[in-house]
C-alpha cells in the first residue's frame, strides 16, 4: 500500500514505511503523521514549558492555571464543527487543515510578542488552539477516507505514534534551549515555528487531498445532515459516552503539576514528563491499534480508562518516589495509547463517508468541551479542597464515567460495521 519514492519524500521517513508495509498502512497516512510529527514538535516545545512559565514564573495559581489549561484544550471546541462540516461540504479536507495548520504557525509567533502577562499568553493559546480545532476534524477524515474499515483503528495507531514522536522529541528540543539558555523561553517558541512551518511544507507537497473511499459524486452534505447525526442511533450514544469519560479525565497538564508539587523536583526537569509519557505512548499506539481491530474498539477504549486510576493513584501518594512517577506516566501514556486513536477510529466505522469530518468535529468538540470542564473544575478543587481531594472526586467521577459509558459505547459497537 506504500512505498516511499526518495525523490518525492521530503522526510525521507525509510523506517515507517517499511513499518507500514508490514501494517497495510496506506501512503497517506504516513505522510500525515510525517506532518503531525513535525507540528507535534512545535505544539509541545510551547506546551511543555507554558505550566512553569505561568506557574513558576509569572506565579499563576492552581485556579488560574486551570483556566488557562482548559482554555487550551477547549479553544477548538469554537470551530470543529464547522470546520469539518465545511470541509466535508467543500470537499476540501486537506485545505482546511491547511488552513489550521497556518493559523497554530501564526500563534507561534505571537508568543514571541504576548510579553510577561497571564491574560495576554492565554488569549495566543486559544488561537493556536483555535487552529487544532480547524486541522484536527479534516485531518482525521483524512485518515479514515484513505484507510479501510477493518484497519481503522491501525491506521489511527500508527498515525498516533508518529504523533507521539513529535509529542517526545519536542520537550527534549524545549529541555535543551532552556538549558543551554535559561528563561528565555522567546527561544523555545521561535524555534516551535520553524517546525511548524515544515510541518505545513509537508502537508501541501506530500499528502493526497482526495484519498480513495472520498466521496467523489452526489450533492454536498447540508448542515441540517451533520446536525441530524447527533440523534443518530448509533453515533448519539457515542458522543454521551465520551461526555462523561473526558469530563472524569485530568488533563496531563494538571497531572504533572501535581506531581511536581508532591515529589519537588527541579522545574527545569518538567519538560522530561512528557517526554516519558510519549515514549509510553508511542510503544504502545500501534499495538493497541491492532489489538482494538481483532478484538473490538470498546474493550480497549474502556481498559484504558482504566489506566487513570493507576495515574489517580500515584497522586494519591502522600510520598511518590521515582518508581511510582515512572508507573504514573507508563500508564498515562497507556491511556493515550488507548483512548486517543481508538476513539475516533470508532467514529469512523459509524459515520458515512459524505459526513466523515463532520462527525470527527462534532466528536471532538464534545471531547474539547468535557476536558474543558475537567480542567476548570478540577482545578477549581484543587485551589479550594487542596490536590489529594480533587483527585478523590475524580476517582469517583471516572468510576461513575466508565458504568454509564460501558453500555452506550458496546451499543454503538454492535451498530458499527467493523466496530
Amino acid at each position: 500500500m506504500y512505498q516511499v519514492e526518495a525523490s518525492k519524500a521530503l522526510l525521507k521517513p525509510r523506517l515507517w514505511a517499511r513499518q507500514s508495509s508490514r501494517l497495510r498502512v496506506p501512503r497517506n497516512v504516513i505522510m500525515l503523521g510525517a506532518v503531525s510529527l513535525l507540528t507535534d514538535i512545535s505544539s509541545e516545545m510551547v506546551a511543555t514549558v507554558l505550566p512553569m512559565y505561568l506557574v513558576f514564573s509569572l506565579g499563576a495559581s492552581p485556579l488560574a492555571f486551570g483556566a488557562i489549561d482548559g482554555t487550551y484544550r477547549g479553544a477548538a471546541a469554537l470551530v470543529q464543527v464547522l470546520s469539518g462540516f465545511t470541509s466535508d461540504r467543500w470537499r476540501r479536507h486537506k485545505e482546511v487543515a491547511g488552513l489550521g495548520y497556518g493559523l497554530s504557525a501564526l500563534g507561534k509567533v505571537a508568543l514571541v510578542a504576548a510579553g510577561n502577562t497571564i491574560g495576554g499568553v492565554g488569549a495566543i493559546v486559544a488561537v493556536d488552539r483555535v487552529g487544532k480545532g480547524i486541522r484536527t476534524a479534516p485531518r482525521d477524515a483524512l485518515i479514515s477516507l484513505s484507510s479501510a474499515k477493518d484497519r481503522l483503528a491501525t491506521s489511527f495507531g500508527v498515525h498516533r505514534a508518529m504523533d507521539s514522536v513529535g509529542a517526545m522529541l519536542g520537550p527534549l528540543i524545549a529541555f535543551g534551549i532552556l538549558l543551554l539558555a535559561p528563561a528565555r523561553f522567546d527561544a523555545v517558541f521561535v524555534v516551535s515555528t520553524l517546525f511548524a512551518v515544515l510541518g505545513l511544507a509537508v502537508l501541501f507537497l506530500n499528502v493526497e487531498g482526495k484519498p480513495r473511499r472520498a466521496p467523489r459524486e452526489g450533492a454536498p452534505p447540508r448542515f441540517s445532515a451533520a446536525l441530524a447525526l447527533l440523534k443518530d442511533r448509533s453515533f448519539a450514544p457515542l458522543l454521551l459516552a465520551a461526555a462523561g469519560l473526558s469530563i472524569a479525565s485530568v488533563s496531563d497538564a494538571l497531572i504533572y503539576v501535581g506531581l511536581q508539587r508532591t515529589i519537588d523536583f527541579e522545574p527545569a526537569v518538567f519538560p522530561l514528563l512528557y517526554v516519558m509519557t510519549a515514549v509510553s505512548f508511542m510503544a504502545l499506539a500501534i499495538p493497541v491499534g491492532q489489538l482494538a481491530d481483532r478484538v473490538g474498539k470498546v474493550p480497549v477504549l474502556l481498559a484504558g480508562h482504566a489506566l487513570l486510576f493507576v495515574v489517580y493513584g500515584v497522586l494519591l501518594m502522600t510520598s511518590v518516589g521515582y518508581l511510582a512517577l515512572a508507573v504514573c506516566l507508563v500508564a498515562l501514556g497507556g491511556y493515550f495509547a488507548s483512548t486517543e486513536g481508538v476513539l475516533t477510529a470508532l467514529a469512523g466505522a459509524l459515520l458515512p463517508e459524505k459526513l466523515q469530518a463532520s462527525g470527527i468535529g462534532i466528536l471532538i468538540t464534545v471531547v474539547s468541551l468535557g476536558r474543558l470542564v475537567s480542567s476548570l473544575a478540577f482545578g477549581a478543587l484543587w485551589f479550594a479542597i487542596g490536590l489529594q481531594s480533587a483527585v478523590l472526586v475524580f476517582v469517583a467521577a471516572l468510576g461513575l464515567a466508565m458504568a454509564v459509558a460501558a453500555p452506550l459505547l458496546f451499543r454503538a459497537q454492535r451498530i458499527a460495521p467493523n466496530g
